[in-house]
């Protein structure tokens, strides 16, 4: 796959320029080169695309299961073929390393080998009925036609992650990535899909600029659900606007992860974990550790081993396979992790290790000495900044852990696993971790936030269920006598 190949968008049932004025020119975020351009799509391409995919819809659920399944499995295939083009593309357009494409890739073939399973569980079943003579049959079906808006952090695999679902449980999907990665995170995936055997018309791109097309993709009337992976701020927006429409609303929001190091810990292992739970994708996930909650008796020695260890950490031209960590996606983001900084210095923070910021290539840095109710504790970093709480004792680590309005998240640290586990349980979070970090998916395992971290669920058979919707349809076997007639 070269980037020229991305100048046309999937949509209407074949792909074609956008009728917007706007011409975008995507760029590496490294360097600033110009990798393609391409003309975005208008609030009338949004129609098109709907109602392409709403005529689409039927035939694709009548499809046979296996046919289906087919079709996930050969995607799945496909993204392994592809995987050094893949790669290419993920750290040209995303500033991803090697390590978080191919780990990418993986996630993402992950998804879709369990989608392929969906075909075959869309079960329905059979109660008795109160009334005699009827029997009471529940049937799974398809939503109909979904929106899946994804973000740009992890653009292959949060589209993959609600398009691959929906298309394998017989839905019609428009999908609009980010701008900022629209190819990986949208047209690379039509690439797949069309290759793969879907049908012309099944999933539709949107490449657009929200200025200019506003809500028209969540407000159009055709889909009944949104499948959005992003900020809290903006999730709040698509939930009011689904809630007012009536329309199945799927959330996967922001984080303020805690990783708790209890006064038993292994601390080189604690260390190791948090080094990558901080630092993976230049602390651009949303799991990604935001907060360290150390017990007091262990904390100047954690400091101190976690500060040798990210001073280690190579930066630079994600292209290098030896860099750990690469540029944020654009220098907005620094500006803001800078802000943050700047505010938690002020409140009181230290500085354990002072890193650099050069536009929007951020090294590591270190604040110690930080409390709960810091700016940079408070509000989820999203870049290479590790922020450590002292705590006394258990209860104290968990009650700071909780002390947030987001729930994603979290991860525990103990010798003593049963006690790690009785944390775990006490932390107001989707998902939690005995002696891991925080960034953790599986393709089978229930994945979501609580509070301001979203609504619904990922993966497996919580997916599945997001995904469709139920149809009572009662038999009246033998003739009913009614009350009166």
């Amino acid at each position: 796959m070269d980037f020229n190949q991305f100048n046309n968008i999937l949509y209407g049932g074949s792909w074609q320029e956008g009728t917007s004025q706007t011409l975008y020119q995507v760029t590496n975020p490294y360097n600033r080169e110009v990798l393609t351009e391409i003309r975005l799509n208008s609030v009338q391409d949004i129609d098109q695309a709907y109602q392409t995919a709403l005529k689409a819809q039927k035939g694709w659920a009548e499809t046979p299961a296996s046919r289906k399944a087919e079709i996930m499995e050969r995607a799945a295939q496909l993204l392994q073929e592809k995987r050094e083009e893949l790669v290419r593309i993920l750290i040209r357009e995303t500033g991803s390393t090697h390590l978080k494409a191919n780990v990418e890739i993986d996630l993402a073939t992950n998804i879709l080998k369990e989608s392929a399973t969906f075909p075959y569980r869309m079960t329905g079943m059979i109660f008795p009925g109160t009334i005699p003579g009827k029997e009471n049959r529940v049937y799974r079906k398809p939503v109909g036609v979904v929106t899946v808006i994804s973000p740009w952090n992890v653009p292959l695999h949060l589209s993959m992650r609600s398009v691959a679902p929906a298309l394998a449980a017989g839905n019609s999907v428009v999908l609009k990535p980010d701008l900022q990665t629209a190819i990986s995170g949208g047209l690379v995936l039509a690439k797949i899909f069309e290759e793969a055997g879907l049908p012309s018309g099944v999933l539709n791109v949107i490449v657009a600029d929200i200025p200019e097309i506003g809500d028209a993709v969540i407000e159009h009337p055709i889909p009944r659900m949104i499948s959005f992976t992003g900020s809290t701020a903006v999730g709040k927006h698509i939930a009011e606007v689904a809630g007012r429409n009536l329309k199945k609303a799927s959330l996967e929001l922001g984080g303020n992860s805690a990783f708790i190091v209890l006064d038993d810990a292994d601390l080189e292992q604690a260390v190791s974990a948090a080094m990558f739970g901080k630092f993976f994708h230049h602390g651009q996930i949303c799991m990604a550790i935001n907060r360290m909650i150390i017990d007091r008796k262990r904390y100047h020695e954690f400091a101190e081993l976690f500060r040798e260890k990210a001073e280690t950490l190579k930066v630079g031209d994600p292209s290098d396979p030896q860099v750990h960590i690469g540029p944020l996606i654009n220098e907005k983001q620094a500006a803001r992790i800078r802000s943050f900084m700047d505010d938690s210095l002020a409140e009181g923070a230290h500085l354990l290790l002072k890193g650099s910021i050069d536009g929007n290539l951020v090294t590591p840095h270190i604040l110690t000495d930080v409390s709960n109710n810091m700016t940079i504790a408070r509000n989820e970093v999203f870049g290479p900044v590790a922020v450590m709480i002292p705590v006394d004792g258990e209860e104290e680590a968990i009650r700071v852990a909780n002390d947030t309005v987001h729930g994603l998240s979290g991860a525990v640290f103990t010798s003593n696993v049963e006690r790690g586990v009785r944390v775990a349980k006490q932390l107001q979070t989707g998902m939690a971790h005995v002696n891991d970090q925080t960034i953790n998916d599986e393709p089978f395992v229930s994945f979501g936030g609580e509070k301001e971290s979203g609504i619904g669920r990922h993966n497996g058979q919580w997916a599945l269920e997001e995904f469709t919707t139920v149809q009572w349809i009662s038999v009246q076997e033998a003739a009913r006598t009614y009350p009166f007639s």
